[in-house]
């Protein structure tokens, strides 16, 4: 008999893990998704287009709020854990749930879902989400780019919408992100590659999209695997180099999979020291020589930059980041309080009693977030409902501080700066030093 499967994710990993290891074995029957962390993607079905010919239905998309129901009305044998940037306590919490309810719990390795690249690949992953991942992928196409190489960067998944229209995503310029509906959140990822004149993939299918991507029109000498939330490469890497986060000590050593993708590493930066406690920056490091002795440690500041610091200095501000990094990153503070409090801002506003719609409903469920504002655009209602906070919230300037120019996605009629921040390397090893060895070692 078949095996019944229930795949547990959040609309990415999950997706990979079925395509790459049961979309075509005829030993298992995925009889459901259940879906976390992200809003408006449950009541939903996996289309039978991306399914394959042993779901001609599709499979359906439940919340995971209802896991045990789902476990009982399809007599599930295996619950598959399929998302990332989790505490090991909240792992095992929902395995208690999936043990509970009669079904196994499994977690994939890289072997069991990892693609080969006919090019060579540079994988970069975090042990958090917020670590500053983007940023090193970014200093790492720069750094190749300067050598000549074609880099095509392919991105961690972010299919919230039409999934078969998102099967392959490819962006060069900033209309494609129109052209393909993107969400703040995508925006985020994508838009500093573009701007910076870098091509960059990403959807659903990973095997098309590699594959695409190896062949792509500008040529591709190398791809660089720019992973999100603190998951494990979906490409089997030549070079790991995974990014930690001295505000957050210990978590490299208490979050799936963000541990895996600390012992996974060739190449372990230290980023955000300029900013971090020496104690907690020592315990980070310890760790990564308990856990990963063999790797070579870039030590690195996350480095900030106003646009216009006149409108922090004396001022009462609005604050304004990355929202996965706030809510289920779990930081508190981000470049654009680490900003306010550098150029000399007097007051940061709070904007929760001013928030409304989905904005308030997510500061309910996060309410550890505290004095800052996530930029939550997973959809219209909740861009809509961004934009009436920042109207609601009494201040004299606004702190944009997200990878994208908010103020050209919402009309915000208020003194606004933005927030640009950068990987600065301090001292030896550098990325180019491990850049140059890894070119040297392929011949390349």
């Amino acid at each position: 008999m078949k095996k019944r499967i229930i795949i547990i994710g959040a609309a990415g990993r999950d997706f990979h893990n079925f395509n790459t290891y049961y979309r075509n074995d005829e030993n298992y029957d995925v009889v459901a998704f259940t879906a976390a962390q992200i809003p408006d993607i449950t009541n939903r079905l996996y289309p039978k287009e991306l399914a394959g010919s042993l779901y001609p239905n599709g499979i359906p998309i439940f919340s995971q709020d209802d896991l045990e129901k789902v476990i009982q009305k399809y007599n599930a044998d295996e619950c598959v854990f399929s998302y990332s940037d989790v505490s090991y306590e909240f792992v095992m919490g929902i395995s208690a749930r999936v043990n509970a309810g009669g079904a196994a719990f499994t977690l994939l390795g890289h072997k069991n879902t990892m693609l080969k690249s006919t090019k060579k690949v540079i994988a970069v992953g975090a042990v958090r989400t917020g670590c500053g991942k983007s940023q090193t992928s970014r200093k790492i196409m720069e750094v190749l780019n300067k050598k000549g190489m074609k880099v095509i960067a392919v991105r961690h998944p972010m299919p919230y919408g039409d999934l078969n229209a998102q099967k392959v995503q490819r962006f060069a310029t900033l209309d494609d992100l129109k052209k393909h509906n993107c969400t703040i959140e995508e925006m985020e990822e994508y838009e500093p590659h573009i701007v910076s004149g870098n091509v960059i993939y990403a959807g659903v299918d990973y095997e098309a999209i590699l594959r695409q991507a190896e062949n792509d029109p500008n040529g591709c000498d190398i791809i660089l695997w720019d992973g999100g939330n603190n998951d494990f490469p979906f490409y089997a890497p030549d070079l790991m180099i995974t990014v930690t986060d001295p505000h957050r000590p210990g978590h490299e050593a208490s979050y799936y999979p963000g541990e895996v993708t600390l012992r996974m590493a060739d190449v372990v930066v230290i980023n955000k020291i300029d900013s971090a406690d020496f104690d907690n920056i020592q315990i980070v490091r310890n760790n990564v020589a308990k856990i990963n002795p063999n790797a070579v440690i870039v030590d690195a500041a996350s480095t900030i930059t106003a646009d216009n610091p006149k409108a922090i200095k004396g001022k009462h501000v609005l604050v304004i980041e990355d929202g996965p990094t706030l809510t289920h990153g779990n930081m508190k503070i981000g470049a654009g309080v680490v900003a306010a409090h550098r150029f000399g801002a007097v007051e940061i506003v709070d904007p929760r009693q001013y928030s409304v719609g989905k904005l308030r409903e997510t500061y309910e469920k996060y309410p550890d977030i505290g004095l800052v504002l996530p930029a939550m655009g997973y959809g219209e209602q909740q861009v809509a409902d961004l934009a009436a906070t920042i109207e609601n919230t009494p201040c004299d300037s606004v702190i944009i501080a997200t990878p994208i120019d908010l103020s050209r996605i919402i009309k915000i009629n208020k003194l606004t700066t933005r927030i640009a921040y950068a990987l600065q390397e301090i001292g030896s090893p550098c990325l180019e030093e491990v850049i140059d060895d890894f070119l040297a070692k392929h011949g390349l």
